[in-house]
């Protein structure tokens, strides 16, 4: 193992598993706020969205921008957006068609990839059912790429079902991604450029939210293999490793630790 890193995933202590989660949302001034009661590991906090929902956001490669998806105004459905780490120009880069999910930076940040629903229909697919609280849908998502002001779209995958849940390696070569493309929600990799597919996980149940390590030699991925989704990750080896036991864990990401 390579002990220069770390692990960080979210834990839902939940009756529903929670695939995904939605927040507050404008392209207003970043505010300071203090943390809620019980927060007692956050500081400095600044809200950065005020109107609609937005959720799963993230950095471009040097810090200064977030992509994220938003649901706000008459849209009806999740769209990519970028913005300035300070919450300035607030900008739509996906085709405002459809579903769209799961943005991520690359190219030094010039090309975004996210997933849409739009090659089935241009209208927003219909909510799951929440009657048991907040679920992520499993929609008809394939995989796309355009510059980051949202031209030159280009479509990654041609799959049915959803194909989404997309990261890429450090070394900018490797794309990472959940697919229901054999049946069941598996991992996979593949080229920047849509070619060299390659199925990474076989055990039924769900295996998704890859993440590379910083250095390329590992996963961190969530699996419910074991009847509640928990953390694992994978090396050289290709044979998973669970890190949690406790809880609902999702969503994880690597960090370095100092030396």
């Amino acid at each position: 193992m390579h002990s220069n890193f770390r692990i960080v995933a979210s834990t839902v202590f939940a009756t529903v598993l929670i695939f995904q989660a939605g927040c507050a949302g404008s392209d207003a001034p970043a505010i300071e706020r203090a943390p809620e009661e019980g927060e007692r590991y956050f500081s400095s906090l600044r809200q950065l969205t005020f109107d609609g929902q937005n959720a799963e956001a993230y950095f471009s490669p040097n810090g200064t921008r977030l992509i994220f998806q938003r649901t706000a105004g008459d849209r009806t459905c999740d769209q990519q957006f970028t913005m300035n780490i300070d919450g300035s120009d607030v900008r739509r880069v996906s085709n405002g068609l459809g579903r769209t999910t799961c943005g991520f930076f690359y190219e030094g940040g010039d090309r975004v990839l996210y997933s849409s629903t739009f090659h089935v229909g241009e209208s927003c697919p219909p909510d799951p059912d929440f009657s048991r609280g907040y679920v992520w849908g499993i929609y008809d998502f394939d995989i796309y790429t355009s510059r980051s002001d949202g031209t030159d779209l280009e479509r990654l995958t041609e799959t049915e079902g959803y194909t989404a849940e997309a990261t890429l390696s450090p070394d900018g070569r490797t794309i990472v991604f959940t697919s229901v493309m054999d049946g069941d929600l598996d991992i996979y990799t593949m080229n920047v450029d849509g070619t060299g597919l390659k199925r990474l996980t076989t055990t039924v149940g769900y295996d998704g939210g890859p993440f590379f390590s910083p250095d390329g030699s590992m996963l961190a991925f969530a699996s419910d293999r074991t009847g509640s989704p928990q953390i694992f990750i994978t090396d050289a080896d290709g044979v998973p490793h669970q890190l949690t036991s406790e809880g609902k864990n999702h969503s994880p990401t690597w960090t370095s630790e100092a030396k």
